[in-house]
């Protein structure tokens, strides 16, 4: 009998094992439901599957009665904006001062130390400052997106530039290039990847931060509707809006993968050989 850590899956068996544990969790949860609903048929804490139908229809079919608005598609726009903003911002400062920090030893002693304290600061402790300097609006939710990201951002790539062989380096200021021409020439090429990769490992606390924020103060997002269901102990309405973060978390995760496969077949060549 061979060993597991060489035996590897085809395609079909493969997926098949990734298919099973949400086959099984779903089979849980039905069998769960059941016993509940069987005890207390009004058991809000395990609604059946038509429960969930019904509140998916009312969300995002109907119009609400008070404002008229798509309840679902509102939400989703309003917190795919602020979340789309706060990584924007985040990546581009990043990007910049990790390939700074990283490359150029003066910017490393000034500005390193002062990065690494700010990632250790918790930022849902700093929400109420940020509530209080930028008010309740839609700035303080993309600066606490921004808070929270860039500074893992910024290690994260200063240490992938630190990473790159010193040759490169060397045989770039042979033929003349300065800092400049290094940075946009031969590191930033080759961090663009590799970014990609903190974005997405950034993506999961991005989410975290921005449900946070709009459930202590918004109007609207997928996380104001969450903590506003809550009230009600709405669990037909509060898991499929937990499960439609989940799948657009998923989905922005598989469009940054494409990305980087379209844009950058060396890296993924480069990968698959170590």
């Amino acid at each position: 009998m061979g060993r597991l850590i060489n035996r590897k899956p085809d395609k079909q068996f493969g997926t098949l094992l990734a298919l099973l544990p949400f086959v099984l969790l779903l089979i849980a949860y039905m069998i769960g439901s059941e016993i509940r609903l069987a005890e207390n048929p009004n058991d809000k804490l395990l609604p059946g599957f038509t429960k969930f139908a019904d509140a998916i229809q009312r969300l995002a079919f109907q119009p609400d009665r008070r404002t008229g608005d798509y309840l679902l598609w509102t939400d989703t726009l309003a917190s795919l904006g602020r979340l789309g903003a706060g990584m924007g911002i985040a990546t581009l400062i990043g990007g910049l001062f990790g390939i700074a920090i990283g490359l150029i030893p003066l910017i490393r002693q000034g500005l390193a130390p002062l990065v690494a304290v700010l990632s250790m600061v918790p930022p849902l402790a700093v929400l109420p400052i940020l509530f209080i300097v930028f008010g309740l609006g839609e700035v303080s939710k993309i600066v606490l997106i921004v808070f929270g990201i860039a500074p893992f951002l910024i290690r994260d790539v200063a240490l992938r530039v630190q990473e790159l062989p010193t040759e490169q380096m060397i045989k770039a200021q042979t033929l003349g290039a300065d800092s400049g021409q290094i940075a946009l020439r031969v590191v930033l090429p080759q961090i663009w990847p590799r970014l990609i990769d903190s974005v997405r490992l950034s993506l999961g606390p991005a989410w975290l931060f921005l449900i946070a924020a709009e459930a202590v103060a918004s109007q609207s997002g997928l996380g104001y509707r969450i903590f506003l269901l809550r009230r009600y102990l709405s669990m037909d309405a509060i898991l499929p809006y937990v499960a439609w973060i989940t799948l657009l978390a998923y989905v922005l995760d598989f469009i940054l993968r494409r990305l980087q496969i379209q844009l950058f077949p060396w890296f993924i060549a480069e990968r698959r050989q170590e």
